[in-house]
């Protein structure tokens, strides 16, 4: 391997952008879709690809970053459940001494509706990962939560799940198949005129 192609590689691990990469190794190349073409003939060598594969797993050592706690993390949020944070209630209305406040009718308790929110040092660390923020607003306490259905596309397309691409599958009526070359040129050669 040469030294431009470690650094390719050096440079491809910071984002995963082989086209950003390949343009600042090799900067004499100015297009993006010369350095997106060059940059992908690249990763199919296979030196660089077994480089590339031995810096990768490195990196996954040294950080302790793997594919599974990734995917662990972003089930924690996928399946998060807002009732784990805060739940609606009902409480009776009370008097300043406690004492019950009765329907005037029923001669039964009046209740209400409110939000009880759990402790956060309650909370079993897989739901806190579920947390981005709490905050005091206006109208109280505030939680917000991780993106549940990004989480869950994530997951989906890592299962395959949810595809990018379209397949598309059967015969495409082609109307100049079976005819010869030189029918071909003929018939090219009257579309011209």
């Amino acid at each position: 391997m040469t030294n431009k192609q470690k650094a390719f590689v050096d440079e491809y691990l910071i984002d995963l952008n082989a086209t950003r990469a390949y343009k600042a190794v090799y900067r004499n190349v100015k297009s993006d879709d010369a350095a997106r073409a060059s940059s992908s003939k690249l990763l199919t060598n296979a030196n660089i690809k077994e480089y590339l594969d031995k810096r990768m797993r490195d990196r996954e050592k040294r950080t302790e970053i793997t594919q599974d706690k990734v995917l662990a993390e972003l089930a924690q949020i996928a399946f998060a459940n807002g009732a784990d944070f805060a739940k609606v209630v009902e409480k009776p209305l009370t008097r300043e001494d406690g004492s019950n406040i009765l329907d005037p009718e029923t001669e039964q308790p009046i209740y209400y509706k409110t939000v009880e929110m759990e402790l956060t040092d309650k909370l079993p660390e897989d739901k806190k990962k579920a947390i981005s923020g709490i905050k005091m607003g206006k109208n109280g306490i505030e939680v917000a939560t991780c993106d549940k259905v990004r989480a869950l596309e994530l997951l989906g397309r890592h299962l395959g799940i949810f595809k990018d691409k379209v397949e598309v599958n059967g015969n495409i009526n082609n109307p100049y198949e079976g005819l010869t070359k030189a029918q071909l040129i003929a018939l090219a050669g009257d579309d011209d005129g």
